[in-house]
């Protein structure tokens, strides 16, 4: 049935017979057999939550979870043109953390209590997704299990099923452009309350299990929590998926080298960071694969799956480049976070957008002539919490400017601004 297929060899991907990026003319043969990959975890969400009804009616949409996989299948080839080879898809979706403090009130109904039934609207969606990818000559990273809808299953018995049956389902689907992560950040959340999830050995033994149930047919891991792989994950994994989530560079690339001394002949894939993408420049360095994660535009039902102009645009650029092996061009700011219908009841999520966030310093943002942030380090947002996380912005009655400066390791400033008077309307 499928037309895409892979393989592993030497810790280096094979798409079809070809190691990835080497049928591009130029291509620097560093990123050969890389897996460069991006976190679109709400490519099949629903809730079925009656009490959450017309939450993710926003960003000038109505949300429905048809039209959202359709969303994401036709953004797929600017990816696939931008150098993305594989996408994260999860069966019981991710955490919209501007929306909810508590993930739990979601429904994602992808699993019945005991675990032995999928919902057939969600296999339809991911089907859908997986034959776009086929098509296209991507993979998909089919994540099954979510900490945040542990309380969904009845216990852990019920969740070891769950696996089987997600299992056998992409066995029976006949398409070979899968890798399974048996559960994202097995070692978080609520998972503690399941040693078959949560320990290492417990979730080796999925990771075992998860192969068999497949048939053998396709390369199964499992990841941690940011900057957590246990030895037990990568003795039993076919790929070591990690998350760099709160990591800096030089953390993410002293984390990377521990995997790749312990298991120099298996491909190491981060399949979530955020949207810092100069963590690339790690990924080029220990020749791992990097996944990019925009946790706004691509976590936030209804999810925008293009590439937004910002951040998603200069990270499909950089990732571009690198693979071509381009010379530096001139760098570009964008303000991002005050786009008309940007926002969750009224609060925005206010970024400095870089192509080449390395030559910043820092950015200090104003309201009118008020300071009321600095920035140290990329991602550059205003109230950071973490890499990936921020606190909001609502505009004020008698704010009439926004403005950043820009101060650069060269000694030059750049301000960029955005009158606030159209967005309160």
């Amino acid at each position: 049935m499928g037309k895409t297929s892979y393989r592993i060899e030497n810790g280096n991907f094979y798409i079809n017979g070809k190691l990835t990026y080497s049928e591009l003319p130029g291509s620097d043969k560093n990123v050969h057999g890389l897996l460069f990959n991006a976190r679109f975890i709400q490519g099949i969400f629903d809730d079925r939550n009656p009490a959450n009804h017309g939450k993710y009616d926003r960003f000038g949409k109505v949300f429905d979870p048809e039209l959202n996989t359709l969303q994401l299948t036709d953004s797929l080839k600017e990816w696939y043109d931008a150098g993305i080879r594989a996408i994260t898809v999860g069966l019981q979706g991710g955490g919209p953390i501007y929306t909810y403090e508590d993930w739990s009130v979601i429904d994602t109904g992808c699993f019945s209590e005991d675990g032995r039934h999928m919902n057939e609207a969600t296999k339809a969606r991911l089907i859908r997704i997986l034959d776009a990818c086929d098509k296209l000559g991507m993979l998909v990273i089919v994540s099954f299990l979510y900490q945040a809808q542990e309380h969904l299953f009845h216990d852990g018995t019920a969740m070891i099923e769950a696996v089987r049956t997600a299992s056998e389902f992409l066995r029976e689907t006949g398409y070979e452009n899968i890798i399974i992560e048996v559960a994202n950040e097995h070692d978080v959340g609520n998972f503690v309350k399941h040693p078959v999830i949560y320990s290492g050995e417990g979730i080796a033994g999925l990771i075992n299990f998860a192969r068999e149930w497949s048939g053998n047919k396709f390369a199964v891991g499992s990841s941690g929590g940011g900057g957590s792989c246990r030895q037990e994950v990568i003795e039993n994994s076919d790929v070591i998926l990690v998350h760099g989530n709160t990591l800096r560079r030089q953390e993410l690339y002293d984390f990377l080298m521990k995997i790749r001394d312990k298991a120099p002949d298996k491909p190491v894939v981060c399949n979530e960071d955020s949207q810092m993408f100069g963590q690339l420049q790690v990924s080029y360095a220990t020749h791992t694969s990097w996944g990019y994660y925009n946790n706004f535009t691509k976590q936030e039902p209804p999810a925008d799956w293009s590439i937004t102009p910002g951040e998603d645009a200069f990270f499909a650029a950089r990732l571009k480049d690198m693979i071509l092996g381009r010379e530096k061009s001139e760098n570009q700011y964008y303000l991002q976070g005050f786009e008309p219908d940007c926002h969750i009841n009224q609060k925005r999520y206010i970024r400095l957008a870089s192509l080449y966030p390395e030559e910043i310093n820092y950015v200090e943002f104003y309201q009118d002539s008020r300071l009321l942030y600095t920035s140290f380090a990329e991602p550059f947002m205003l109230y950071s919490l973490t890499t990936w996380e921020q606190k909001p912005y609502v505009i004020p009655e008698d704010a009439k400017e926004f403005r950043v400066k820009i101060y650069l390791h060269n000694g030059e400033i750049i301000q960029k601004s955005v009158t606030l008077a159209e967005l309160k309307k």
